[in-house]
């Protein structure tokens, strides 16, 4: 066995745990990071029914919902087991700095390969000219399952390197508390479930948000908000996430490690303000909303580029690049892409403004018309949107740290980037808008 290779490491310190190789204090880390388990359980159960509001419409959109939600408490459960491994073995500190990037892009690689062959066994099964769907997937389905078990052994220790390297970030921009994440970075990267977004037909607002099974069928999906349009008159759509706010974290597989650290971050920050009155009014109204996801959105990008610039600096010259990140059926290099004379966060803001004049004005039909019209222009111009209505721009329209896109003329966006731009660090800024309760509040701030 070559241990100085990090997975032999791997195997050889499981040995050491299992073979009676504890000393004092290993033992007493270990109770320590028990301790910390069950904080994190608690903290768990917090995060996890935080966002919980029940009302009558919340009810009659559960009848068509119920049999296909996520299920939060179970999920919790088994990334906790997870987690509660991590922390047993304590085993980022049993690699040295080489390693522990090494493992990180290790684990970067199997999930690329996993990604390509699961598009390669798609492809078999589409091809109409395949004959036999068993033995021509046959290699495939026994490269993948081996790739997967790989996946599934290095998967935690290279979690648990990534939340130590952002932990660190954090303790520099003055985060963390006596040195410690309040609460401790803990993420897993996992199948994440979709969200289904509801609005007004008349305005475009938020007004419920669902969380479904992540393996949920594109026609099921359409099913679903078909009959919840016709039975409730109101503007519905199944859309995908990259990460969630729960505890812990949940984290969309990714071959991009800016990205990767980005959402981990946002979603940090999320539970950083759950403490806090900003975090805490989340749901209660859309400006709100607007205003913690934009400052997760600001707070996650910054985060995430001192993570890449510290740790990983081989990949800087990749920051502000815009990549194509896990789609489904193909895996283009963005290089190869042809360049299109086609500005989609321009385009998408003019689109919201012209929505948002025609609903005003009453002509409800004429812009769920334009909406569809415009989301062809997208698709001819190689943007695949399912489904352009008042629910997407409902749901896109609350990120708003860069210009342009799907907020349209919101004041919010605007408002939180201008106080960062005011704020001589991230923790200023963090602190300051950390502590509002309304849109008034950043308002005011600002325009002193």
């Amino acid at each position: 066995m070559d241990h100085n290779d990090p997975e032999n490491r791997t195997q050889a310190f499981i040995l050491y745990i299992f073979q009676g190789g504890y000393n004092r204090k290993m033992l007493s880390r270990i109770m320590v990071r028990i301790e910390i388990v069950i904080l994190i359980i608690l903290l768990g159960l917090f995060f996890s029914g935080s966002s919980l509001v029940v009302n009558d419409r919340t009810d009659q959109i559960r009848l068509f919902t119920r049999s296909v939600e996520f299920d939060y408490f179970d999920w919790t459960m088994n990334a906790l087991g997870v987690k509660l491994y991590q922390s047993s073995f304590n085993s980022p500190y049993y690699f040295d700095l080489p390693d522990r990037h090494k493992i990180v892009k290790d684990y970067l690689q199997i999930i690329d390969q996993i990604i390509k062959k699961e598009s390669q066994l798609s492809l078999i099964y589409i091809d109409p000219n395949t004959i036999d769907l068993v033995a021509a997937s046959r290699a495939l389905k026994i490269e993948l399952e081996r790739l997967n078990i790989k996946q599934e052994q290095i998967a935690p220790v290279a979690e648990s390197i990534l939340e130590v390297q952002i932990s660190e970030i954090l303790q520099n921009e003055g985060l963390t508390m006596d040195g410690q994440a309040i609460p401790p970075v803990l993420f897993h990267i996992t199948p994440l479930p979709f969200n289904l977004i509801i609005s007004p037909r008349n305005k475009i607002q938020q007004e419920e948000s669902i969380s479904l099974i992540s393996n949920l069928t594109v026609d099921k999906q359409v099913e679903l908000e078909n009959g919840i349009d016709k039975e409730m008159n109101v503007s519905s759509l199944v859309v995908p996430v990259g990460g969630i706010g729960s505890y812990p974290t949940m984290v969309e597989r990714s071959t991009a490690l800016d990205w990767l650290t980005n959402t981990i971050a946002h979603e940090w920050i999320h539970n950083w303000l759950s403490f806090r009155p900003l975090g805490q009014r989340y749901d209660l109204t859309n400006e709100l909303r607007t205003m913690n996801e934009t400052t997760a959105s600001i707070a996650g990008d910054e985060i995430g580029k001192l993570v890449i610039q510290k740790y990983y600096p081989e990949l800087t010259s990749l920051l502000g690049i815009d990549k194509i990140i896990n789609y489904p059926f193909s895996h283009p290099d963005p290089k190869d892409l042809p360049i299109i004379q086609f500005d989609f966060r321009v385009e998408m803001h003019q689109t919201r403004v012209v929505v948002d004049t025609l609903l005003a004005d009453g002509k409800i039909s004429d812009a769920e018309n334009y909406m569809e019209a415009r989301r062809q222009v997208f698709w001819d111009h190689g943007y695949a949107i399912r489904k352009l209505n008042q629910a997407y721009f409902a749901f896109y329209g609350a990120y708003a740290d860069v210009p342009g896109g799907a907020a349209g003329e919101d004041p919010v966006g605007p408002a939180v980037r201008t106080l960062r731009a005011q704020s001589p660090s991230l923790f200023a800024f963090l602190e300051k808008i950390s502590q509002m309760s309304s849109f008034d509040d950043l308002k005011a701030l600002v325009s002193q």
